[in-house]
């Protein structure tokens, strides 16, 4: 594969992933929409063939890593060369930016409609300029992730176990011939994979187990026109950056150790 291949892979493929993902999540969660309130099962599920879909179309070109855990996994276990590891990064930052955007602008109406509604326009009078600003606002949960409990100790343990089970599960189960990437059962599998983490572990967090998955729909979230749309929450924003990859890291290592 090369660098070209790899960049463009990834990028497609991580827009499909958020476009697919935030969307389920605006589907449940705006005002106007067909599926509001369809809930937590329409979540999980709705992310797992996000999954899918994105790793499909990317396979052939990048082998589908799509999250910088997986990749940094994939180095440590030998997979992929160190020197790719900055090429898809950056394609998965790009793509996720460019899949939020499009769910920004396949949801125009319904974020209107939420954002402007009395009742949800609410929820954020009254606070201090710096309470809005590190409060999840009311379309945030759409674009990134959110702990139930603001424990940051807990929220970290529980997305370095999730995704921990996610690369775990790619580096014995879902790697194609050559090992750079996910084969075509091992989509499947991992798809799979990410329905259970988020049906099991998905609770306290929100389980974004990817990187680029939270961090760059928090910065398309911050940069948005969007009226009323509440702060996009920095003060949290590591954790889902941090606990992902350092899960990735421990499962890149184990796989060395018990499977290698």
């Amino acid at each position: 594969m090369s660098s070209h291949d790899i960049f463009i892979g990834e990028t497609i493929g991580t827009a499909i992933l958020i476009l697919l993902g935030g969307g389920v999540c605006a589907a449940v969660t705006l005002k106007r929409s067909k599926a509001r309130g369809a809930g937590w099962l329409a979540i999980t599920f709705g992310w797992g063939f996000a999954v899918l879909t994105g790793a499909y179309i990317s396979a052939p070109l990048s082998g589908a890593h799509l999250n910088p855990a997986v990749t940094l996994g994939l180095a440590i276990e030998g997979g992929t060369k160190w020197s790719d590891v900055p090429v898809y990064l950056g394609g998965q930052i790009l793509g996720a930016m460019i899949g939020a955007v499009l769910v920004w602008l396949a949801y125009y109406g319904q974020f209107h409609a939420h954002l402007t509604d009395p009742e949800i326009v609410g929820e954020t009078k009254g606070k201090s300029v710096e309470a809005r600003e590190n409060a999840a606002g009311p379309v945030l949960g759409v674009f990134s992730t959110g702990p139930e409990i603001r424990n940051m100790v807990q929220n970290l343990v529980t997305e370095i176990i999730a995704t921990f089970v996610l690369v775990l599960a790619i580096l014995t189960q879902g790697l194609n011939g050559d090992g750079k990437g996910l084969g075509v059962i091992g989509v499947l599998i991992t798809a799979l994979v990410v329905v259970g983490i988020g049906l099991s572990i998905g609770g306290p967090t929100g389980y974004a187990i990817n990187p680029v998955r939270d961090l760059g729909p928090r910065i398309v979230h911050s940069l948005l026109p969007l009226p009323n749309k509440g702060g996009s929450d920095w003060s949290y924003a590591w954790i889902p950056v941090v606990g992902p990859l350092i899960g990735g890291a421990i499962a890149g290592g184990i796989y060395n150790i018990a499977f290698a």
